[in-house]
């Protein structure tokens, strides 16, 4: 059984997803969307690149233009719906699917629940939201290596002091990313090591995304998410925020909401996938961070990434 997912922020890659608009008209078209959808909607992050289409900055950069919330999060779900599709071209479909933060929008679109387009520009204001929910420097995210979520949340009440500090992301194998204010996050991850984790990593983000401080783009968002048009879902969707079933529509949209300020719980995600009987993974989208944290959770599973034209032949003979 096969279940595809997909990457969230931080996969991003100028140059991702040019071959794939090279060699398949299908892939072609969904950057053409983005494109239109973009123009239909300009945001804050074109200032200074009016005339650009948003697949020249996907394609072409430069880095510091790919790299800002509002374009990095919808040039994800692009180049991961343009795979989606040329999968589905040949004839490669998923019995469920997830995704890792951003990447559950580009389930929904697999899913069929709201339309790509549409997700283009919801995708869009989530990150210009939550980029602007915290002013720069004061928020952070720290990897917390070789601990137990359970270490890492204690770590984290402890050393909160008033301040808002917890686990972000739930990843699996020792691997827990905190996020909050700078001085919390930052008490936070020494109390860990004292506790016995093995290392603590600063994340270069923008924003410390899944957490309490998220609130105010929740809020600006969710009105926004829910009078999306949308329809029931093609094939159920694991949710972040509980590891479970979403197969309508309105339990998808719900599930988004809360995501915006819960933590991701992607080891929860997987076991789950696991314990439907998926036994082949299709990562699908730039980058191979979820490959790894996969394979580490599900071992005895089949993990694949689809990328680039060059995967297809692996993805077939999978699948």
């Amino acid at each position: 059984m096969i279940a595809f997912v997909f990457p969230g922020q931080g996969s991003q890659k100028v140059g991702m997803g040019r071959t794939l608009a090279e060699a398949f008209p299908e892939a072609r078209a969904v950057f053409d969307e983005a494109d239109a959808a973009f123009a239909a909607f300009p945001g804050a992050g074109d200032a200074g690149t009016p005339s650009r289409r948003f697949s020249d900055i996907i394609f072409d950069g430069p880095d510091d233009q790919l790299t800002l919330t509002e374009h990095a999060q919808p040039a994800i779900l692009t180049v991961s719906t343009a795979a989606c599709r040329v999968l589905k071209a040949h004839g490669i479909e998923p019995a469920f699917v997830a995704g890792h933060s951003l990447g559950e929008y580009s389930a929904h679109v697999a899913a069929g629940t709201f339309s790509f387009r549409d997700a283009v520009a919801i995708v869009r204001r989530r990150g210009r939201y939550m980029q602007e929910a915290v002013p720069v420097g004061e928020g952070a995210m720290v990897a917390i290596l070789g601990a137990d979520p359970e270490i890492v949340r204690q770590a984290c009440e402890e050393a909160a002091l008033g301040e808002v500090v917890g686990p972000a992301n739930i990843n699996g194998s020792g691997q827990v990313v905190i996020a909050g204010t700078v001085a919390a996050v930052k008490r936070a991850a020494d109390r860990a090591r004292e506790l016995g984790a093995r290392r603590a990593v600063t994340l270069p983000v923008s924003a410390p995304f899944h957490c309490a401080l998220m609130k105010p783009a929740e809020e600006r968002l969710a009105p926004e998410l829910r009078a999306l048009a949308r329809q029931a879902p093609r094939v159920p969707i694991v949710a972040n925020v509980d590891a479970e079933l979403k197969r309508d529509a309105d339990g998808g949209i719900e599930a988004l909401v809360r995501q915006v300020s819960a933590p991701v719980r992607w080891d929860a995600v997987v076991r789950r996938l696991a314990s439907e009987g998926v036994t082949t993974y299709v990562e699908v989208g730039p980058g191979t961070v979820l490959s790894g944290l996969v394979q580490k959770l599900h071992k005895d599973a089949r993990v694949i990434h689809f990328g680039s034209p060059e995967d297809l032949g692996a993805v077939m003979a999978a699948c």
